[in-house]
C-alpha cells in the first residue's frame, strides 16, 4: 500500500533517478530503495561520507542525474548552506522533521517540486503527504496516503473541528498490527 501510493504521490516512475541517502536500517530505506526498484527507475545510492558533507552530495547530485531526492530539513539544509543551487525539474522529499517556510521558499527556487511528508514510527514510513507550493502560508502535514484515515481529536478521542488543535490519530493498513492504545 505504501508504496503504492507514494508511486502515484508524491509520484515516481521509471525515467527516475533517486538519490538514496539513508541508511538501510532506518524505515525511510524502504521509501529510498523499493518505491524506484518496484517500478524499473534507478536507485544512486550515497555512501556515509558523501551524505554529511553538503558539497560531496552535490556534486552526486549532479553525477548520477537525480531526479529526486528525499531528506531531512536539515540536510537540505547543509546542502543550500554548502552552495547547491538545485537541480531543475528535480523532485525534492522532505520528512522527519518539521519543514520551516523560509526553507521551503530556498527549496522551492532548487527544484520543480517540494512535497512534505509526515509519518511516525507506528506507521509504514509516511502517513500523510502535501505539495508545498510557493507562498507564506504555513506548511502542513497534508492529507492521508491511500487507505489510510487521519482524525484530530481531544483527550477524550473525540473528533475536533478543523483547525482546532489536538492529538494526531492515524489509522489504516499501514499501522502497525497490534499498536496498543
Amino acid at each position: 500500500n505504501f508504496i503504492a501510493s507514494m508511486a502515484r504521490e508524491p509520484g515516481l516512475d521509471a525515467d527516475d533517478t533517486l538519490c538514496a541517502i539513508t541508511t538501510l536500517s532506518f524505515d525511510i530505506a524502504l521509501l529510498e530503495w523499493m518505491l524506484p526498484l518496484s517500478l524499473g527507475a534507478c536507485v544512486a545510492l550515497a555512501d556515509r561520507n558523501t551524505t554529511s558533507d553538503g558539497q560531496a552530495l552535490a556534486a552526486m547530485l549532479d553525477t548520477v542525474g537525480a531526479t529526486v531526492m528525499q531528506a531531512t530539513p536539515a540536510t537540505w539544509r547543509m546542502l543550500i548552506e554548502s552552495g547547491w543551487r538545485g537541480r531543475p525539474g528535480m523532485r525534492l522529499f522532505c520528512g522527519g522533521e518539521g519543514l520551516p517556510r523560509d526553507l521551503a521558499d530556498r527549496l522551492l527556487a532548487c527544484g520543480s517540486e517540494l512535497w512534505n511528508l509526515y509519518g511516525p514510527t507506528e506507521t509504514t514510513v509516511w502517513s500523510t503527504v502535501e505539495r508545498v507550493l510557493p507562498d507564506n502560508g504555513p506548511i502542513t502535514i497534508g492529507h492521508p496516503i491511500s487507505n489510510t484515515q487521519v482524525y484530530v481529536v481531544d483527550k477524550h478521542s473525540r473528533p475536533l473541528p478543523a483547525g482546532i488543535p489536538g492529538e494526531l490519530l492515524i489509522g489504516g493498513v499501514g499501522v502497525a498490527k497490534d499498536y496498543l492504545d
